[in-house]
């Protein structure tokens, strides 16, 4: 009865991630009377000494107010005092303490916490902090076994693993820790040798329970060591409860009825499956020692029951010997006839694969394809694979070769070329996205306004790679990487497509390529139109970046530079040229001297252009414009981001992530704003990742640090100096001073990297596909000269060539040493 009342009160509790109370009261503040008062009466409190409410602070203090209500239930005060009302020395007075909360216990101080940020973490560390001596913390296999031997024939144990502290997993083990305390002895880890112990040999991504059986000796146990039993279901209060009710159920239960008879499993064991094993009176014993041996092998994932055959309520045929339930599936009893134990065992850990036969015939050819997919080095090149079958329809794209190229390139005022290989996984991926945009351009535009061609580098390599003094020359310098797009126009040099290898952003690009660079304006309505209107119809919706070029005359010598900066932003930027008298009246009203340009972001309204000078080189103007459409604070995109690594400077960059409420995302808006306020913009880029807009920026984070952090995350990485990766310290609370210290530490030399960037180099995932290093090897045969004769003979020996090479690399590759590609330790970026 008293576990049932435990199990009300802890379903009743609101541990992290679960429903809120509709009302929370609001943070009581303190008066330094009552705060005396109440310190002297021995209570627990928990209090923060309010001095200037930053943004940070005020959020804090939301969270604060909502841990006030489930630290009552566990007899802790939470409140603050305000110290420009009242003064409580010294912690009105030291400004040490400003970003700290205190955790009084017995008239006294007990703890002071600058690492506490919302509401789990506040719970988490201050029952931690309250159950020191209840929760131990081991760092390595010789402190557990300790502990067990400890432990032996007393208590069992509970030992949880947890990322970092202060996360909602965190509090779900102290709040259970603090209701079960007395019972169980609670260990806490968060990583290290001790997983090892435990069969874990890397680092798990999400939080995991073990149950060691110490309290009672079990006579088939030879290890020295507690059995230990791991909890399969994601950590929460609730599962965690409901573990611990299963580790406390009969090894075995001894039932006299049919199986059909028993009744399902009841709360908190109602999703458990039920095992019946059967006995006769004459191998009684044997059949309750094989029932035990097997029941704790199914600890955790099933309930056994050893059903007398003697009784007349059996109504079980003989020939069945094991029955089971699956409550999740049926409520219905299966019947089987199995030989040994690992048979009854397979029916639990494999379930998830069971299928019918004829499920089985149909998955057959699926699941040879999945097992090549994962032998191959990336999602793209799986994909790919998988699609092989599936052939391009090229009717509307032309082969550009050595033969007609010229010809083909100059009846079209604009050449779209796509450069790949066939054999190489990004470029047949992103192939079927140029002929998706080549289709949806040859419904708008005539062939003559803009053609779209491949080139098959494999096939022209001359064309991909000119030789020297070719004649007619070549417009573009050699294509070494794929894929590779250039926008090739006559009598001008080929333009390179920097953007994302998809069909809308190239689709976009094309589009916006296209329009006059720069367009002529001469009057006042073509301005407005210019600056307000969409370009082109099949840009709806797309968010176009302006310059505008304001000179006294079209003679001017800065023209012609702001006209090749608009040639080399042709795509990326549209740009106008407003010349005479009308440029000097844009020039007064926005009191700006001639030349000029006017920049216009596609981020901000166009009432307040940023205003450039006109440099002598084309190439600082299309610079400065580039730098001046910039976001002070932007937010970084799986699209936008080769776009400001190519600035060249360091990322001051902020993982968030998704918001549940308007509370949350007023949080992280405030944390953006910090980040805004650092300064230091000339050495660092300021920005920011949404992790629920940019999943992708999830598996970055993790590879940056070796493992997820707690959100939100501030690291320093992309500096020019090396490779090092700096993590500002996780749990500190993110504000805009504290950040400059840390920079300037990390500028001293004072801080530790958290990790590093790997090499840039992608090397070829298995020793066959070196195709250098086979040629390289091959060299001597090809250098001789071969008649026709013995071509044949000389393919066979080369294929023989080629065998004993991936032979003889797939035996030095167990030796070699590890890289980018191979080692998970090391960061690479494309």
């Amino acid at each position: 009865m008293m576990w049932t009342c435990i199990a009300v009160f802890l379903l009743w509790m609101r541990p992290g991630g679960c429903t809120e109370k509709a009302n929370t009261s609001d943070l009581i503040e303190y008066t330094a009377a009552d705060f005396y008062e109440k310190l002297h009466s021995g209570k627990m409190m928990f209090i923060y000494f309010e001095h200037q409410v930053s943004p940070t602070i005020s959020l804090f203090l939301v969270e604060l107010e909502k841990s006030a209500d489930a630290l009552q239930d566990y007899g802790v005060l939470v409140g603050k005092v305000n110290c420009n009302k009242e003064l409580v020395r010294p912690y009105c007075t030291e400004e040490r303490v400003q970003h700290t909360a205190f955790l009084f216990r017995g008239g006294k101080e007990f703890l002071g916490f600058d690492t506490v940020f919302d509401v789990n973490s506040i719970v988490s560390e201050v029952l931690f902090a309250i159950l020191r001596e209840e929760v131990k913390y081991v760092h390595t296999d010789g402190d557990l076994l300790a502990m067990e031997k400890a432990a032996k024939g007393k208590k069992d144990i509970v030992l949880g693993y947890v990322r970092s502290l202060g996360t909602q997993e965190h509090r779900s083990i102290m709040e259970t820790a603090y209701v079960y305390g007395t019972k169980y002895q609670f260990i806490l880890i968060t990583g290290g040798p001790v997983l090892k112990y435990l069969g874990v040999n890397e680092l798990p991504r999400s939080s995991q329970v073990w149950f060691l059986h110490c309290q009672v000796h079990n006579r088939f146990q030879t290890s020295e060591r507690c059995p230990l039993i791991r909890m399969r279901t994601p950590l929460s209060t609730l599962s965690l409860y409901s573990f611990l009710q299963l580790m406390e159920a009969p090894l075995v239960s001894e039932v006299y009825e049919d199986p059909s008879s028993v009744p399902a499993p009841q709360f908190p064991y109602q999703q458990t499956p039920q095992v019946f094993l059967f006995s006769r009176p004459p191998t009684k014993h044997l059949d309750m020692d094989t029932a035990t041996t097997l029941a704790w092998r199914l600890r955790g994932l099933a309930l056994l029951f050893l059903v007398d055959r003697q009784s007349p309520a059996v109504k079980t045929a003989d020939e069945y010997n094991v029955a089971y339930r699956l409550p999740e599936k049926s409520p219905e009893v299966k019947y089987l006839t199995l030989h040994n134990l690992d048979d009854v065992l397979e029916l639990f850990t494999n379930q998830e694969n069971e299928v019918d036969e004829e499920d089985e015939d149909n998955r057959f050819d699926e699941e040879e394809k999945d097992s090549h997919s994962i032998k191959l080095d990336d999602e793209i090149a799986a994909y790919v694979y998988d699609n092989r079958l599936d052939v391009q329809d090229m009717d509307s794209i032309t082969q550009l070769t050595s033969d007609n190229f010229h010809a083909t390139v100059a009846q079209s005022s604009l050449t779209v070329a796509l450069f790949y290989l066939k054999w190489d996984a990004v470029s047949m991926d992103f192939l079927s996205s140029f002929i998706e945009v080549a289709d949806r351009l040859a419904e708008v535009f005539e062939d003559s306004t803009v053609q779209m061609r491949v080139v098959d580098c494999g096939e022209w390599p001359d064309l991909c790679v000119p030789p020297k003094g070719s004649s007619p020359p070549i417009p573009f310098k050699p294509v070494t990487s794929f894929p590779t797009v250039l926008l090739i126009r006559p009598q001008e040099s080929a333009q390179h497509y920097g953007g994302m290898l998809g069909a809308e952003a190239l689709h976009s690009f094309i589009v916006l390529s296209l329009q006059a660079s720069p367009a002529p304006l001469s009057t006042e309505e073509e301005v407005t139109s210019f600056l307000q209107e969409v370009p082109h119809p099949e840009l709806t919706g797309y968010k176009c970046d302006r310059a505008l070029g304001l000179f006294k005359t079209k003679a001017h010598a800065g023209v012609s530079v702001f006209t090749e900066a608009a040639k080399s932003l042709r795509g990326e930027v549209l740009t106008g040229l407003l010349t005479d008298g009308l440029a000097e009246e844009w020039a007064a009203e926005h009191s700006v001297d001639l030349p000029a340009v006017f920049v216009f972001p596609s981020w901000k309204t166009h009432t307040h252009p940023s205003t450039l000078s006109v440099p002598t080189s084309a190439e600082e103007l299309a610079l400065h414009i580039d730098t001046a459409l910039l976001q002070p604070m932007p937010e970084l995109t799986v699209e936008n981001l080769p776009s400001f690594l190519s600035l060249g400077k360091a990322l001051l960059l902020l993982f968030v992530g998704e918001e549940e409420d308007e509370i949350g995302r007023r949080q992280n808006q405030a944390l953006v704003e910090e980040i805004r306020g650092v300064g230091r913009a000339e050495q660092y880029l300021p920005c920011w990742i949404h992790l629920g807009r940019t999943p992708a920026g999830m598996p970055v984070l993790g590879s940056y640090l070796g493992s997820m952090p707690p959100l939100p995350a501030l690291v320093l990485t992309h500096l020019p100096s090396g490779d090092e990766i700096y993590q500002y310290p996780p749990n500190t609370p993110i504000a805009a001073p504290s950040v400059r210290q840390w920079l300037q530490r990390v500028e001293d030399g004072d801080e530790t990297p958290a990790g590093m960037l790997g090499d840039d180099s992608w090397p070829p995932a298995f020793p066959f596909q070196d195709f250098l290093k086979i040629i390289d090897m091959q060299e001597p045969n090809s250098a001789q000269q071969q008649t026709p004769e013995v071509k044949e003979e000389v393919t066979e020996e080369e294929e023989n060539v080629e065998e004993d090479v991936v032979a003889e690399e797939e035996t030095d590759s167990s030796s070699s040493a590890p890289t980018p590609a191979n080692d998970p330790t090391i960061h690479s970026e494309l």
